[in-house]
């Protein structure tokens, strides 16, 4: 193969993580020709730097905190947890940052891996300049998706770059757990990561410049957390800013807003997100370099003919089971046009349209507590227009949760359309939850009435019971 070959397939696929790997994959069950590009790894951020390394790290932490709530096991579970164990443990969940199953994966699903950094270079035409040197350009009959994720932001402090901060990835592949650690922020990634390194023996303060965490949830899950949190060590310190950021000496010096100095080994950013779309050669097509890529439900550019953007790049639902979901609509969408098939867009929930974006985006966030959600919260609904009422219910009152573990805390809440008496929203925040959030996610994504939700059953004694004490708290009020 020379520097000048071009190659033409049905698809052209920038991003192989699991965004970009269920497009490819989509694309060939439908018999379209398919080259997936990749400058890093092939499955991507979620299998070597966020989903499956976090959670690694906060399996053990998390088993550790329901033992302890166990007479006849706490006291066997006193002592720290072993770091180097746990260390190793994600490291195999990484396959020690080497992506050769998944290679091998895709080349058994019939796509062509391209390595290198892939540039449209204009309409269908992406070229790829490989590490070693050649350039290659592919052209794409029907479609490009782009599918390559998103990146950590830092914030814009003088001498930052200086002081070497962790970014998520730092943090989730750290070979070592530093005594003292900052944490900057106060969703997902900052809360999950505190409470990992609380519970491998760092002494982490979490420094978050709003009111509350996790202020895309419910208010009583990032209460609830936070308040697990101070009582697990971490010095949580909300309504905080951080002015200026030093090491001296190696150690790194935080100054606040408050007039605190603190003092850490380490310090993790976890602020924010950014397109990975600012050298991909959107200038190229009349788009703008950096952005995120706006799209319809079937997640085709707007504006666009042949360009797809899917996942963390759209901006609409940065998770990866939801970017996942996309992949399989926008396969689909992609096959349907190829074959000239018309596309069910009048259907809001068919195979060619992401209508659980909008309404259904279900989440888990691993700290101990557990915060599961799906779809509106009930600020969100109000401001939606919506005629709601919400219903909440202490989940310690709940036969499974007390056997679950002493001193359970949590709470339930469900949103009701009270025009439709449907579900738009449902949170559940407790040890052990997040096995419960995919029965909200089909009650709401299915739009099931209440008069149908008493029929479902709960089994005794399971935490799971607590449907049935909503909906009996709904029926009674």
């Amino acid at each position: 193969m020379t520097e000048t070959d071009s190659i033409a397939y049905d698809v052209v696929v920038l991003g192989a993580g699991p965004v970009g790997e269920n497009v490819a994959d989509r694309t060939r069950a439908a018999g379209l020709s398919t080259a997936v590009v990749e400058s890093e790894l092939v499955g991507g951020e979620c299998s070597y730097w966020a989903c499956m390394p976090s959670k690694a790290l906060l399996r053990p932490a998390i088993a550790q905190a329901d033992a302890r709530r166990l007479p006849g096991l706490s006291d066997s579970v006193r002592g720290p947890l072993d770091p180097a164990a746990v260390l190793a443990r994600r490291n195999e969940f990484t396959s020690d940052w080497q992506d050769d199953g998944q290679v091998g994966w895709l080349s058994g699903i019939g796509a062509d891996l391209y390595r290198g950094h892939g540039r449209l270079t204009g309409p269908r035409t992406v070229e790829v300049s490989g590490p070693d040197g050649a350039r290659r350009a592919l052209t794409a009959r029907y479609a490009v998706a782009v599918c390559t994720g998103s990146r950590a932001v830092l914030p814009d402090l003088p001498g930052l770059a200086d002081v070497k901060p962790w970014t998520s990835r730092d943090a989730t592949g750290a070979q070592s757990v530093p005594g003292r650690l900052i944490v900057v922020g106060g969703g997902v990634v900052a809360t999950e990561m505190a409470t990992a390194y609380q519970a491998l023996g760092s002494r982490v303060t979490l420094l978050v410049r709003g009111k509350g965490l996790l202020n895309r949830m419910e208010p009583f899950a990032g209460e609830l957390v936070s308040e697990a949190l101070t009582a697990a060590g971490v010095d949580v310190r909300t309504g905080t800013s951080v002015e200026s950021v030093t090491r001296q000496n190696g150690t790194v010096v935080v100054g606040t807003d408050a007039g605190d100095r603190i003092e850490a080994d380490e310090i993790l950013f976890a602020t924010g997100r950014a397109p990975r779309t600012d050298d991909i050669g959107l200038d190229t097509v009349g788009l703008e370099a950096g952005s995120w890529l706006e799209v319809d439900d079937s997640l085709r550019v707007t504006g666009s003919e042949w360009l797809y953007a899917v996942g963390d790049v759209n901006h609409r639902a940065l998770l990866t089971h939801q970017g996942k979901y996309q992949a399989r609509i926008a396969g689909a969408a992609i096959a349907a046009r190829a074959s000239g098939v018309p596309l069910l867009e009048a259907d809001p929930w068919s195979a060619h349209t992401a209508t659980a974006d909008h309404s259904a985006v279900p989440q888990v966030v691993f700290t101990d507590p557990e915060a599961a959600s799906v779809g509106l919260s009930l600020a969100e609904a109000e401001q939606a227009g919506h005629r709601v009422r919400a219903v909440d219910y202490d989940l310690a009152s709940v036969s499974g949760a007390s056997l679950y573990g002493d001193g359970y805390r949590g709470r339930a809440r469900m949103v009701v359309d009270l025009e439709r008496e449907i579900l738009l929203g449902v949170t559940f925040v407790g040890p052990g939850v997040g096995e419960l959030i995919h029965s909200a996610t089909i009650a709401v994504a299915g739009q099931v009435p209440i008069s149908r939700l008493w029929h479902a059953v709960p089994s005794y004694p399971t935490i799971s019971e607590v449907w049935l004490r909503l909906l009996e708290s709904y029926r009674d009020n």
